[in-house]
């Protein structure tokens, strides 16, 4: 007989030694509400509360336990053992034990990122679980026990897993979850019926199974704690039975003396309160009826009932002496009452009285004999009822047993009519085998199904489980990258700072220059080190290299610039950490779903933004076939050309291969491999247009195209369509013509867009052109992060060459405020030499170049260029004829000398 325990005042368990899964020890609970497991089935009930409980009470939670057996170790050695097993709510883990008895676990199984299977070629009853640590093979004796148990265990890592992600993730995603969650109640396996009719206490009452306890059922791996185990069990003792009065038939009184019962029993087993502590403290069983030792458990339920049916009949026989009692003291009060009358009137009054009590118990009387007699009328019409549906089951059955009498008569027609038609009863045996191997198979369809049904519900619900973990993942991302990029712009404004106080060194004393320069010196040796983003996280974390291979902080001499360097660096990545998931990752979805490329507005608005790395290869071979008519073997030709003929321009192009985008890593070795491919291109090009042949300047336009497009022959290409098609002409001649003539074309629409600026360059004699002609030339290469201008170049190949005067003017926009603070010519011009380094932010130079410029049609470029390209040509002219004048002039005065007799040694003196 189960009773309650007192209260736990042992010591804490001894130090555990890890268990058989790898998983750290936890003790098996012994509480009040025990789920019994019949050890035939492995199936799982409720086990009721023991201890008093009144009506109305909200049931303890269902707990999930069982005897199954578990295929363990590997080798000679593998064999299947009994285990009970046990769910532990607070942590996702499926403990087991030896025997349900038992206090220290023997390991553990982490359902937490597990997942279940099972198949229908295995043998009946077997299951999977597959942790990322190990598989566990476990078996139930049958499918109907199987399928209860992973229904359960799927139900509960979906309750844990759930709970978990509500406590962390934010309410937009718990509104979500609660979707999905009530996505999920809805399983594609209907749910399973506990089996209940071979379940309940017996698991807990009856003795241990003898599996667990034959030899080879013991641990092998851990033999401490099957001792620890067996001398716990050995040690535990029954409680006494104590006497109790019948007379005490109050529930509180009755639940003092159970808990007084229990408090002696504590005292003379202080082993098991050992055991209760140990197994309370796993938390597998109800934590809320911490006075009920598991060793009580193990009494008769027949007792209980016998003890209880005694009870309630002696509380009966007290009750019905208690009114025996009751009515006695009234009928002696009412004769006391009678006699102490003093006078004859009075006693006749309360015998009137009397009388009226009587009248009154009798028309009582006659009305409950009225209410019985109604009651009788209404259980005689129920019976007749009863008798009545009784006789429509009776003929329902007999329609049945004529329909199936009818069937059975079919049956055999058919078969006559069978044994008829194939004149054998080979035949005969052969359908009937037919029909049987029908009836199994289809049995195995339904086999099938039920699994299809498990493996779906599976599916879905892992799947959930994985979309949860990655919404969650994805917000602690960018919460890491918001802070990461605070923590950028926080390192940025010091090395700012610092480089502020470099300006103004000479004006300190000498103790403050020393800490300012070894503060310095600290900032430059310390190294921008990010650790590994996901894959989830497209962006490349800060390094030495970007995509393309530029330097992230380039090398500079100069200390100050060194700082502005390392400075941008950082900019670069607070930019990219914080636009990343709002602005990058929405752009890179729409690049994914262009299929095919056609020029639209949208298409056009996308460039602008930039083309992410793994399209931008794609997007510039189109734009440049979209141009030029690409022929197979034209470049091979021109290879040929090469190197059977040498072309007056190699000399300048080999002094100039090594002089290309020296901060990028492809081109800084001689042997580079795309060093050599930009040879090939230049020299094919020079042959390609002998007018131009080689120009400083194409170098770097074939540099980027290769980076870009990695083929050179795709990169000669682009090459040819920057020179020939989208950059006017004469724009490398000799003379520069078309490049001289858009410096001029700037300074005009600088004039207009910025004159601010423009007097201040203006105020200072600042000539412009000798910083932006090679902004023009190149198309900003060396001038630009790599990150900026491979933007620029994206909308320059879609656009033309607008995009370049955007840009520049974009860039002054940009630093205007910087300029302005200037007032001095050398500052003015050391300032313009770096300023386009300092620019960080491309999102917002690519605002002021296509939104702050607007308008700005290419027709009025055009416009602009032919008017001053007539002025260039007029001054070419008036050059030409100034020269001509000058030589004419110089000529006839050599006539005139040899006409004096002036010899040519006398003129040179």
């Amino acid at each position: 007989m189960s009773e309650l325990d007192g209260n736990d005042k042992e010591a804490d368990l001894p130090q555990e030694t890890p268990s058989e899964s790898g998983a750290p020890e936890r003790p098996l609970n012994a509480e009040t509400d025990v789920q019994a497991e019949d050890h035939v089935t492995g199936a799982t009930t409720d086990v009721p509360c023991l201890t008093p409980s009144k009506a109305g009470e909200e049931e303890t939670p269902k707990k999930l336990c069982g005897y199954l057996y578990k295929l363990g170790m590997k080798g000679p050695l593998k064999a299947w053992k009994y285990r009970f097993f046990c769910y532990n709510d607070k942590k996702c883990h499926l403990l087991y034990y030896r025997m349900a008895t038992d206090v220290c676990p023997l390991g553990s199984i982490d359902l937490h990122t597990a997942t279940f299977h099972f198949s229908m070629e295995a043998e009946e009853g077997i299951f999977e679980i597959k942790t990322p640590a190990k598989p566990y093979i476990l078996k139930a004796i049958n499918k109907h026990a199987k399928m209860y148990w992973l229904q359960q265990l799927q139900r509960k890592r979906w309750e844990y897993c759930n709970n978990t992600s509500k406590m962390t993730m934010s309410p937009d995603v718990l509104d979500s979850d609660d979707n999905l969650h009530s996505a999920v109640d809805g399983d594609f396996l209907p749910p399973v019926k506990t089996p209940t009719e071979v379940v309940g206490l017996t698991v807990v009452s009856m003795p241990v199974p003898q599996e667990s306890t034959s030899l080879q059922n013991i641990s092998l791996k851990h033999p401490w704690k099957e001792i620890q185990n067996t001398v716990r069990n050995i040690c535990g003792s029954k409680p006494s039975q104590t006497s109790r009065s019948v007379f005490h038939f109050e529930e509180s009184e009755q639940a003092a003396e159970v808990e007084v019962t229990a408090k002696q029993f504590e005292k003379m087993s202080p082993s098991l309160n050992f055991a209760r502590k140990a197994r309370r403290q796993n938390g597998c069983l109800p934590s809320n009826h911490d006075n009920i030792s598991h060793e009580k458990m193990n009494n008769s339920q027949l007792q209980i009932q016998a003890v209880n049916e005694e009870l309630k009949s002696q509380k009966d026989l007290v009750k019905l002496l208690h009114r025996a009692l009751e009515s006695a003291q009234e009928e002696k009060r009412a004769c006391s009452d009678y006699l102490s009358a003093p006078e004859e009137k009075d006693r006749l009054e309360l015998i009137r009285h009397k009388v009226r009590q009587i009248e009154d118990l009798r028309q009582r009387v006659e009305t409950l004999e009225q209410k019985k007699l109604d009651l009788e009328q209404c259980v005689s019409f129920k019976d007749i009822h009863i008798e009545e549906l009784k006789e429509h089951v009776q003929l329902l059955m007999e329609k049945n047993s004529a329909k199936q009498q009818v069937i059975m008569k079919q049956n055999e027609q058919l078969l006559s009519q069978i044994d008829s038609d194939h004149k054998s009863r080979t035949d005969i045996e052969t359908l009937q085998g037919q029909f049987r191997k029908i009836d199994s198979l289809m049995d195995d369809i339904n086999a099938y199904k039920t699994q299809n049904q498990f493996l779906n519900s599976e599916i879905h619900q892992v799947t959930q489980l994985w979309r949860n973990t990655a919404e969650k993942e994805t917000a602690q991302l960018m919460k890491c990258s918001y802070l990461e990029a605070r923590n950028c712009q926080i390192e940025s404004k010091y090395l700012i700072l610092l480089r502020k106080l470099q300006e103004v060194l000479p004006h300190l004393d000498a103790e403050y220059c020393a800490v300012i320069k070894r503060l310095i010196e600290d900032a430059l040796e310390s190294d921008i080190k990010v650790p590994l983003q996901p894959s989830t996280v497209h962006f490349n974390p800060v390094s030495e290299y970007d995509d393309y291979g530029f330097m992230i902080i380039p090398e500079y001499e100069v200390e100050h610039l060194k700082l502005l360097a390392k400075i941008q660096a950082l900019e670069i990545r607070s930019n990219k950490l914080l636009t990343h998931e709002v602005v990058d990752k929405p752009l890179q979805m729409k690049w994914n779903n262009i299929e095919e490329l056609s020029h639209s507005t949208e298409l056009k608005t996308l460039v602008r933004c930039g083309i992410p790395t793994e399209h931008r290869k794609r997007v510039w071979k189109w734009l440049t076939s979209q141009r030029i008519r690409i022929c197979a073997n034209h470049y091979k030709d021109l290879l040929r050309k090469c190197e059977s003929a040498q072309h007056p321009a190699s000399q300048q192009i080999e002094l100039d291969l090594h002089r290309t985008l020296t901060n990028n890593k492809h081109f800084n070795s001689p042997t580079s491999e795309l060093i050599q491919k930009l040879r090939r291109v230049l020299l094919a090009y020079s042959w390609q247009n002998p007018t131009i042949g080689y120009c400083q300047g194409l170098n770097r336009l074939a540099a980027m195209a290769l980076l870009v497009l990695e083929d050179e022959e795709s990169a000669f290409y682009c090459l040819v369509d920057i020179v020939e098609n989208i950059m006017p002409a004469d724009y490398y001649s000799n003379n520069l013509s078309g490049s001289q003539v858009d410096q001029k074309v700037f300074k005009d629409f600088l004039s207009e867009k910025l004159p601010r600026l423009t007097a201040h360059f203006e105020q200072y004699r600042v000539d412009l052109s000798l910083v932006t002609f090679n902004w023009f030339l190149v198309i900003f290469v060396d001038s630009l992060v790599s990150d900026i201008l491979l933007r620029v170049w994206d909308a320059f190949l879609y656009e033309g060459t607008k995009v370049i005067f955007r840009y520049a003017l974009a860039i002054f926009k940009y630093n205007e405020e910087e300029i302005l603070k200037l007032t001095d010519e050398m500052e003015i011009y050391q300032y313009l030499s770096f300023f386009t380094k300092t620019i960080c932010d491309g999102r917002k130079l690519m605002n002021i170049a296509f939104y702050e410029m607007n308008p700005f049609p290419l027709k009025l470029v055009r416009n602009r260029r032919a008017a001053h390209m007539e002025k260039f040509k007029a001054q070419l002219v008036e050059l030409e004829n100034i020269k001509l004048e000058y030589v004419k002039s110089k000529r006839e005065l050599r006539s005139t000398d040899n006409d004096m007799g002036v010899s040519e040694d006398e003129e040179d003196t």
